[in-house]
């Protein structure tokens, strides 16, 4: 790890002084763009609470280091300024207006694809309409990052490196970036200073290079919570989602220690608590509580994982009856429902957000889940996140952001588990997240049709670079139907047709996406209806590297992940008619006799193969291809 980031340190050096040389410009080198780090210092825009002009000594002032940008308020005037946010700068930005977009979203749910003429939301629980953050008129706002790739020239990757105290937005539209510091309408007083985010601007002739530099800056901000391996395990949600049961719990688990003691985690999902917000309760369907679920599941040889949503709660809740002043306040200082300024919960609501800056909530926090650690539970999943970064309402601290209040609450939620315990963020703020988690889901939830394996496939794959780099990746639950590999992809087993709204070649997409993204596998299924051939599936899955595949766009059609002995292909179609994918073997075997074996079933596809070749994918199939030299044998035991 500590060898990783020196290289990615290294390189971003480099990198800087290339673009301090001017080596690295849109278009190509076309010096009538300009580079887009020269746009960035422009004069910066004060959006106060009360309408009214900037005072004349309220001030920004800019260091610049190459590409990165560091911005501090200072107020000379002799008033209290209540600020709402701060245009940074707004600037043309002379990029063609087809370009292709990836903006990333506030949480894990929103992103945006299109091109800067016609952006595309990349899923429906958008920022803008689900959670009803605003958006600056007659631009499209994304928050975090902004990447624009012009075809056949370079990219361009504008974004926030640092989240301490408060969220960065990105407007923009086919003419104008506009970078944005929410500063939540905080008091300024005179003689005071606020220090804001880093921004890094840069261009380059390549994503990949842009989004490793990106990566180490925000790590020397947000140093990762390391953890030496990805996780894998089983997940209770996508088999019973919260109808779930001690009982249905012990058989999984006693299938699982006949067929995959391997398997390290057991996760006990939404549906044990009475209401959100009683975590050390439970309902009636588990006698006694979790904690002798908790204790078998240790004794079987795995380890106990819980979920809980830290910073909500229900109003029938005994946390909100008994302590309703540890909740986010209104303007008319009473608790805030969450339906009045956000969406207000998918259970149990409408939830009301915990408030960390509050002594008392951050004790209960750390109280939670001490407790849960010494019931056993070493595993963490943390959902509902967004609700504890909310910008929104009053807080006990009226001089803290949500981002601070959320960052407190993490550090008392990490007090309480101790440092041998996997904190995995669910639903979250991105970026408040960094340096708090050792995992983060990348994708909204999976299900068992076509369009939710696109979704979420196209989801992951875009934040691939995060992997290993920020946190480990979760791509959220393999679901794996009554199906058998063969060397062409799935057949049907006997229970597929009753079972499944999808045929095996979906499957064989879902399967090859969730390969492609790398970090964490968990298992989604009840497995104790699990065939043989499911179970040595998930086997296979299981032992896959936590490497993510490298696409060369955001096509995310031939992904390549490159290993001491061989070289993983996956290919993905994204379509509902038969496509052609050509297999790439010239820049890693040149001359060199090549086998290629299916993963998923081990057979061979092709042997003493030397050239690139094509290879035929189904309508909305997926295959993961291994690609060794032919005189190389892996070992089988």
């Amino acid at each position: 790890m500590i060898g990783s980031l020196a290289r990615f340190i290294s390189y971003f050096v480099g990198l800087l002084a290339s673009f301090a040389a001017g080596a690295c410009q849109a278009g190509g080198g076309n010096s009538s763009n300009g580079q887009i780090a020269d746009y960035v210092a422009t004069p910066p825009r004060f959006d106060l609470v009360s309408g009214a002009p900037a005072p004349a000594g309220l001030r920004l002032d800019l260091k610049r280091d190459g590409a990165l940008f560091r911005y501090t308020v200072v107020n000379d005037s002799a008033e209290h300024v209540a600020v709402r946010e701060i245009v940074l700068a707004d600037f043309n930005h002379r990029l063609p207006a087809d370009s292709v977009l990836y903006g990333e979203g506030f949480n894990m749910f929103s992103a945006t694809g299109g091109t800067l003429a016609a952006p595309l939301d990349l899923d429906s629980l958008t920022d803008r309409k689900h959670y009803r953050l605003p958006s600056a008129p007659g631009f499209h706002t994304v928050y975090n990052y902004l990447r624009v790739t012009t075809p056949g020239a370079s990219t361009t990757l504008v974004g926030f490196t640092s989240c301490r105290r408060f969220h960065g937005k990105i407007n923009f539209n086919a003419d104008r970036i506009q970078l944005v510091a929410i500063t939540e309408g905080l008091i300024l007083a005179p003689g005071a200073r606020w220090e804001l985010e880093e921004i890094f601007a840069a261009q380059a002739p390549d994503s990949s290079s842009l989004l490793s530099a990106f990566a180490a800056r925000i790590e020397i901000h947000h140093p990762r919570l390391t953890w030496p391996v990805a996780p894998n395990g089983w997940c209770s949600w996508y088999a019973y989602y919260h109808n779930i049961s001690s009982k249905r719990i012990l058989a999984n688990l006693a299938a699982l220690k006949a067929r995959a003691p391997g398997l390290r985690y057991i996760q006990i999902d939404d549906g044990y608590q009475p209401w959100m917000g009683d975590w050390l309760h439970a309902t009636d369907k588990f006698a006694g509580g979790v904690q002798p679920v908790i204790r078998s599941i240790r004794e079987a040889g795995f380890e106990p994982a819980i979920w809980v949503a830290p910073f909500i709660a229900s109003p029938q809740s005994r946390l909100f009856r008994e302590h309703p002043e540890w909740f986010v306040r209104g303007a008319d200082d009473r608790p805030l429902r969450s339906d009045k300024v956000t969406f207000g919960g998918w259970r149990q609501g409408p939830w009301y957000m915990l408030d960390a800056t509050h002594p008392g909530a951050r004790a209960y926090l750390e109280n939670v889940f001490r407790t849960m650690r010494a019931w056993g539970c070493t595993y963490f999943k943390l959902d509902a996140n967004l609700w504890g970064a909310f910008p929104a309402g009053r807080r006990h601290d009226p001089q803290a952001t949500s981002v601070e209040a959320y960052r407190l609450g993490m550090d008392a939620i990490r007090r309480g588990a101790g440092p041998d315990s996997l904190l995995l963020a669910c639903n979250q703020a991105y970026w408040p997240s960094l340096g708090t988690v050792h995992a983060s889901r990348t994708s909204f939830d999976i299900s068992r049709d076509l369009p939710t394996f696109r979704r979420v496939a196209r989801q992951n794959l875009l934040r691939n670079w995060m992997n290993d780099r920020l946190w480990w990746n979760d791509p959220d639950c393999l679901l794996i139907p009554d199906v058998t590999p063969s060397s062409s992809g799935f057949e049907p087993g006997p229970t597929f047709a009753r079972q499944n709204k999808i045929t095996p070649d979906h499957f064989g997409f879902h399967a090859a996406a969730t390969y492609a993204s790398g970090g964490m596998i968990l298992s989604g299924d009840a497995v104790v209806d699990y065939s043989p051939a499911q179970w040595d599936i998930l086997h296979r899955a299981m032992a896959r590297p936590p490497v993510a595949a490298r696409f060369t766009d955001d096509r995310l059609e031939v992904g390549v992940i490159d290993e001491p002995a061989r070289r993983v292909v996956v290919l993905l179609n994204w379509e509902d008619t038969p496509a052609s994918r050509r297999i790439p073997l010239a820049d890693r075997f040149s001359g060199t006799s090549v086998r290629v074996t299916d993963f998923w079933s081990g057979k061979t596809v092709a042997d003493n193969t030397r050239e690139d070749f094509e290879i035929i994918l189904p309508p909305s199939g997926g295959r993961v291809l291994l690609l060794e030299k032919a005189s190389y044998t892996p070992s089988r035991k």
